[in-house]
């Protein structure tokens, strides 16, 4: 299906690291816009209307959890995904509780975006990792069924060819991320 999506972050370079990954591995979903603050993503949400808002949780002026928070009330029926450094117990609540459908860490986005994208638009939630979300092999969807993602090997890693997946780790790397 084409979905389109949203993504916000202030780091123009993570913008580009996710779009990248869509159009390799997602070509048919459409990235219709990209905003650098949380208030941005939120005007941009309500005029573009996507299917799925990206949103960096650490973001100047408003956060990603206050953004969500804002499309949540504006009840778009855009699914929300957070996207963070952090780490924390409390980080699946607050995003819960901001109206977002789960969240991805950078380090881990390599392995986790795609799936997570997948996840969120089939009706489910994604917080972290598959096993978080009850899934003990990280393959199921919301329904039960196997998660068919073109480009996964059998470990349910994305299987970038050597070359792009080199250029992604040293994009990542640049940004001050670990994959």
């Amino acid at each position: 299906m084409g979905w389109t999506i949203l993504i916000a972050d202030d780091h123009e370079i993570v913008r580009k690291g996710i779009r990248d990954m869509i159009r390799q591995f997602r070509p048919e979903w459409k990235v219709c816009g990209e905003a650098g603050s949380g208030a941005e993503a939120v005007e941009m949400g309500k005029a573009l209307n996507p299917d799925v808002v990206i949103l960096d949780i650490a973001m100047p002026g408003m956060s990603g959890i206050e953004a969500a928070s804002q499309l949540a009330r504006a009840h778009l029926p855009c699914r929300v995904l957070l996207f963070t450094m952090y780490e924390s117990g409390r980080l699946a609540e607050a995003a819960r509780e901001a109206g977002a459908q789960g969240y991805v860490l950078k380090s881990q986005a390599a392995h986790y975006l795609i799936l997570a994208i997948d996840r969120i638009m089939e009706g489910g939630t994604f917080f972290g990792t598959p096993e978080a979300n009850g899934a003990a092999d990280g393959k199921t969807s919301s329904d039960g069924g196997p998660i068919r993602c073109e480009g996964m090997d059998a470990r349910g890693t994305l299987a970038f060819p050597k070359k792009r997946l080199q250029k992604f780790r040293w994009l990542w790397s640049k940004a001050g991320f670990s994959t």
